[in-house]
Order: structure tokens, then sequence, then C-alpha cells
């Protein structure tokens, strides 16, 4: 482990936040084995500031979750370093979460280490034979299809990046913050109850594409009264899971704001997201894209170029 590290065992506490042992745990307590989850937040694209690191202190995210997951069976090793996938180093891991943006396999933005050539290759292979993978955010903004910015606003179907067909959807772009509302499609999935009814909250909403068809939508994106182009089409997927091969894969757009990393709901839906992608608790996750978002490849209309000045 390198100083990019920041691995956080059992007994550890960051920000006190008080959400202490997770009752949805409870089922599994005594016979689930303590999971270890590599937390990955390079930014080789934007950096979000909830993932920026301030000298050798964790980011407002890491400490989030190196509050959170110890308190439920959960080791956390943070890193920014994508020069440990490798596959014998994947292999120590129970689950993978990304917060994540750009070409992982360059040193973009953040100048920290990219994957290696076969990094992309051994994540994805790990995740197909059984690991866990939760992607945060930004995460959809990594590995894009096409760097071409005229075809951000396309559905590329089965001809998505193989990282893309994984995570289940791609960025688009968003509009500005504001607050906005998401439905619960499945207040049974772990972690959901304080969700079922619906919430409205002030964020960074993302848009996506390029759906994967065998979905289970979790939340939705309400696109009603949104203010923003982008936001001007259909309702559609905001959190989900599927299965990728044996891998159990769940995406959640929430996580810009610090504050909403603070919400013990948000706080909630991460430890059944941690729970389920690691086998600790199970969860049907049959497809329900169809029902729950059925126009969702429906994209806003291209925003017109902006005049020459």
């Amino acid at each position: 482990m390198n100083r990019r590290d920041l691995l956080v065992g059992a007994g550890a506490t960051a920000l006190g936040l008080g959400l202490g042992r997770c009752p949805l745990l409870r089922a599994a307590e005594g016979d689930a084995p303590k999971r270890r989850v590599l937390y990955l937040t390079k930014s080789a694209g934007f950096e979000h500031s909830a993932v920026k690191r301030t000298g050798e202190q964790p980011s407002y995210s890491e400490k989030v979750l190196v509050d959170i997951g110890p308190k439920n069976g959960f080791e956390i090793t943070c890193t920014k370093d994508g020069s440990v996938f490798t596959a014998d180093n994947l292999a120590k891991y129970d689950a993978y979460v990304f917060y994540t943006s750009g070409m992982l396999t360059e040193k973009g933005t953040d100048r920290n280490p990219p994957m290696p050539a076969e990094g992309k290759g051994a994540l994805l292979d790990a995740i197909k034979n059984g690991k866990g993978f939760i992607g945060i955010h930004s995460a959809t903004d990594s590995f894009h299809t096409s760097p071409k910015p005229e075809d951000r606003n396309k559905n590329f179907g089965d001809k998505v990046d193989p990282y893309i067909a994984m995570i289940g959807g791609e960025f688009i772009s968003h509009g500005p913050q504001q607050k906005a509302k998401l439905t619960c499609a499945d207040p049974k999935f772990p972690g959901c109850e304080a969700l079922k009814d619906g919430v409205e909250w002030m964020e960074e909403w993302y848009a996506h594409k390029d759906f994967a068809t065998d979905l289970h939508v979790i939340l939705v994106q309400e696109t009603q009264g949104m203010k923003g182009a982008v936001y001007q089409r259909p309702p559609f997927p905001a959190t989900w899971a599927h299965m990728y091969g044996k891998g159990r894969v769940l995406y959640t757009s929430l996580g810009h704001r610090e504050d909403i990393w603070d919400n013990p709901a948000v706080q909630k839906l991460l430890l059944g997201a941690l729970s389920w992608a690691t086998g600790n608790v199970n969860a049907d996750v049959t497809p329900n894209i169809a029902t729950a978002a059925p126009k969702c490849l429906e994209l806003a209309p291209p925003e017109p170029p902006k005049p020459k000045k």
C-alpha cells in the first residue's frame, strides 16, 4: 500500500456520522465474513470536490465510507492509484467502488498513475467471475463509447464500450444543480426503505443514455419541470442494479454534493449496495426497465450550436 492508499479496518472512524450498525445487515450477522472493498477515486477527467483530497487528508466521500463501512463489516481501501488494477491485486477484494471520471488508462486531471493497459480487462473479468461493483455519480463518465462530442447525445445500443455495458449506462451531461424528484421503483431493495415514497433533493443530476436492457431500476429520475435542455425527455433510471456474468453491479447517480453524502438515506442506500454487491444479502433484480422507465432511451434534442462571435 502506498501513500495514495488509505486502509480502514473495523475499528476506525472518521466523521462520526453516527449511523452505527445498519439494521438491514442484521439478517447476515454472524454468518457474513468481513468483506474487503476497494474504493477508486481516480479523476482522469473532472475531479469532483467529494473525491478531492487536501494533501494527505482523505476526501469527503472517503471519510464517509471510512466511517460507515467498517461499522458494518466492510474493510475499505481507498485509492487514486490506477496501477493497482492488476488481476492479482483485484483478487484480494470482494467488491470495487468507483467514483471516477475520464479515461482511467491515462494520468489525466489528477495526475495519479493510470490503470495498466490490461487493467480494464482485469476489472471486467473479475466482475464477470463474481466480484461486486458499485458505481457512484461520475463512474458513468469513464470509458466513453465515443470521444467525439457529437456522439455524446446518441445511443450506441449493443456497440457500447464494454465498461459501459458492465455499469449499465453512459453519462451524457448535466444541467444546473436544482431540486428534483426521484421516485422509487423498488423499495424492497436493501437499504431503500427510507426512499420508498420518493425524495426531492438538491443535487447535480446526471442524464444518461444507452441503458442496458436487463436493468433492475431502483430509483427513477423524474424530469417534469427540470431546468436544462438535457432533461427535456421522459423519466430515466437514476439508480439501478443488474448482473454482469456472475457479478453484482449497482450504480447511483447521486453523490455530487457533500450534503448528499451526509444524508442518512443515501448512506443506507450505499450500505445496501455494498451488502448486496458482496453477497451478504440477496435481492430480486429481475429486469424492470421496460415498466419503470419505458421511454428512457428517448433523449433530449441536441442543443443548437452557439453562434460564433
